[in-house]
C-alpha cells in the first residue's frame, strides 16, 4: 500500500519517540511505501524549526531517508478537494497524483469529515484508523 503522510504526521514522528514513530516503523516493516511531497515536508520542517529542538529536525531528515519524497504536484480535479480549505487541497491533490492508496492525517478539523472515505482513489484515515487496518 502507498501511504501519503501529511505534515502533522511527519511533525509528530520527528518530535517524539512515541506512537507515531512506531506506526511509521510498523508500516515500513510491513512493506508499505511511505510517501510525501515537498509541500508537506516543508510545512513539517517549518513547524519543527519554530516549535522543537535540533534533534527533532535531525530525526525528520533521517525519516525522509525512508520516505519517497516527490516534488510539489500540480493541482488536480478541483471537485476532488473542493470540500477542503485551500491550504489543505495540495495535500489531497498530491496523494492522488502520486497514486497513493491512503492519506494519513491527524488534522481532524479539516480532514475529519473525509475519514474513511475515498477521494480520487485515495482513502483518508486518521493514524488510529490506519493502525487498526494494518
Amino acid at each position: 500500500m502507498r501511504i501519503f503522510l501529511d505534515a502533522n504526521i511527519l511533525f509528530s514522528a520527528a518530535r517524539a519517540d512515541g506512537a507515531m514513530r512506531r506506526l511509521l516503523q510498523l508500516l515500513q516493516s510491513g512493506g508499505h511505501v511511505l510517501v510525501a511531497d515537498d509541500y508537506v515536508v516543508n510545512e513539517a520542517r517549518r513547524n519543527l524549526e519554530v516549535k522543537e529542538t535540533p534533534q527533532a529536525l535531525a530525526y525528520l531528515q533521517a525519516l525522509l531517508g525512508v520516505v519517497e519524497v516527490a516534488a510539489l504536484q500540480p493541482r488536480g480535479d478541483s471537485a476532488v478537494a473542493s470540500w477542503l480549505p485551500a491550504k489543505d487541497q495540495p495535500v489531497l491533490f498530491s496523494a492522488v497524483a502520486l497514486r497513493c492508496d491512503v492519506l494519513v492525517t491527524g488534522d481532524r478539523t479539516h480532514f475529519g469529515v473525509g475519514y474513511g472515505k475515498s477521494w480520487g482513489g485515495v482513502t483518508i484515515h486518521s493514524p488510529a484508523q490506519l493502525a487498526a487496518l494494518t
